[in-house]
């Protein structure tokens, strides 16, 4: 009777440790009202008129012409980068997060980076919609890019 109570017992403290990791692991997710289009962002930023949004590369380099370079996302480096660009801004300023390695269900830098907007109260923050990377959704299409 003690062996299998103690069984259950560690049964149920197994599961709770399972379903506690699962919950956390939950990826961040965006509504479709978050995400932009290349086409309307490319729009913008050829029309140059104020207020242009706030245009954050959340992973491996800042192509968009005009965008902020914060670092892969997945890394705590990168995340402590993202902080210090964000907190000069007001929590009201349209944010545009992209990455455009891959995408998005593969992206490792997406969901930290929204993550953080989140958490740090921004009330307009979006994500740039490249369905597949930044080179097909972006530069293919002659959208502006940052000169080197």
């Amino acid at each position: 009777m003690h062996l299998k109570l103690t069984s259950i017992l560690v049964m149920i403290i197994v599961m709770t440790i399972r379903f506690q990791a699962m919950a956390q692991s939950q990826p961040v997710t965006w509504t479709v009202e978050q995400l932009v289009s290349p086409e309307a962002l490319a729009e913008r930023i050829n029309a140059n008129k104020a207020p242009l949004p706030l245009v954050i590369s959340v992973g491996p380099s800042a192509l968009i012409k005009g965008s902020v370079d914060a670092g892969e996302a997945h890394e705590k480096a990168s995340i402590s980068q993202l902080k210090s660009i964000l907190a000069k801004e007001s929590k009201n300023r349209e944010v545009i997060i992209y990455c455009g390695c891959c995408p998005f269900a593969k992206c490792p830098n997406v969901r930290p980076a929204l993550a953080l907007l989140k958490d740090l109260k921004f009330s307009d923050a979006k994500l740039l919609n490249l369905e597949k990377n930044v080179k097909t959704d972006w530069i293919d299409k002659g959208y502006p890019v940052n000169e080197k």
